[in-house]
Parts: C-alpha cells; structure tokens; sequence
C-alpha cells in the first residue's frame, strides 16, 4: 500500500464516499460472515450506485471492489472445504488446517489494510494498493 498525493484535491464528500467504499465491505463482512460472496455484492453494488461519480469516488470503489473479489475466491474454497468436512465425508487433513490458518491470517490482513485505507483517505491522502491500485487505473477513465 502506497500513500500518494492525489493532483485533484476531493471536496469532503468525495472523501467520505471514497472512505465508505472500503467500509462497505467491512460491514457486509459482519453481517453475512458465514457466506463469502456477501462481501463482494455489497462492493458491487456500492460501486454501481457510485458509477457516475467524480473519478476520485469511482477509482476507490474499483480498488475496493478489487480487492473484495479477489479475496471471495480464498474464502469460498474455505468455505467449501469446510462444509465438505463438516456435511460430507471429507476428513480434516494438515493441508486444510494450512490453507485454513493462511485464509485466517489474509483475511485479518485485508481487513487491518482495508481500515487503514479508509482511514487515510478520509483525511484527504490518496492510497494505492500494489496490485489493484494499477487494475483501477487501467479500467477507471476519468
């Protein structure tokens, strides 16, 4: 994560869109926790209701929405194996309590990274992820 200086200064309501498109997934993670697509259809739909906003507001919803479906796919392995182990006939082996602890730890990860993210960019600083920042870039025309 890069904190960079924006050229456009956002007006404090951009910021606080901005902010809640990283927040969005947090609370979606809280209120449908045991289903992992939650996460990103609440992202999605934050990002379509913002889709015409200023690019500053679009391009933090891409990121956002980014990064929750890359970590949908994590979780709904985990998701699948652990119901295949608890309703089916899947037997709990070293490689799942690994994958299982690896998942555990990305998503306490992404969720510390995430808050950051809003945190800062409510304060007016511009915030880059590695990887998703430059997918943002590339699909958010200004």
């Amino acid at each position: 994560m890069a904190v960079k200086e924006f050229i456009y200064k956002p007006d404090d309501h951009e910021l606080e869109k901005a902010a809640n498109s990283y927040l969005m997934s947090m609370i979606a993670l809280m209120a449908g926790l045991p289903l992992p697509i939650i996460n990103l259809i609440a992202t999605f739909i934050f990002f379509l209701g913002n889709r015409k906003g200023t690019y500053f507001v679009r391009w933090h919803c891409c990121q956002a929405l980014f990064s929750q479906a890359t970590i949908v796919f994590v979780n709904s392995f985990c998701f699948y194996r652990t119901m295949s182990i608890i309703f089916g006939s899947a037997k709990v082996t070293n490689s799942y309590i690994a994958y299982l602890i690896t998942v555990i730890v990305f998503n306490i990860i992404e969720f510390i990274i995430t808050i950051q993210a809003a945190v800062y960019i409510r304060k007016g600083k511009h915030i880059e992820w590695w990887f998703f920042g430059t997918l943002a870039q590339l699909i958010c025309k200004k």
